[in-house]
């Protein structure tokens, strides 16, 4: 599934602290969260794949843990990237 550069920067910038911020908390949630939905897509179409289904899991879970941790520190930061997200309904 590989991201291009330009494809990786343009969902990494609205969440970075400043231009060379690659690991905060709001960029891997979102880096995760696409790679999510685009998991979500390839087993829509390939329901046996059960390999891509256990990494989309554990990709699922790293996100929560990364949630729960920015609630816990910073509760305004955690919803406003669960707006920009559309994580909740």
């Amino acid at each position: 599934m590989g991201l291009t550069k330009a494809a990786k920067t343009d969902i990494v910038r609205p969440f970075q602290h400043h231009d060379r911020d690659s690991g905060s908390s709001g960029v891997q949630i979102a880096v995760l969260t696409n790679r999510i939905n685009y998991l979500t897509e390839h087993l829509k179409l390939h329901k046996k794949d059960h390999h891509s289904r256990h990494g989309l899991l554990n990709m699922v879970s790293r996100r929560r843990r990364l949630l729960d941790y920015l609630h816990r520190v910073d509760p305004a930061k955690y919803r406003g990237l669960l707006t920009a997200l559309g994580l909740r309904k």
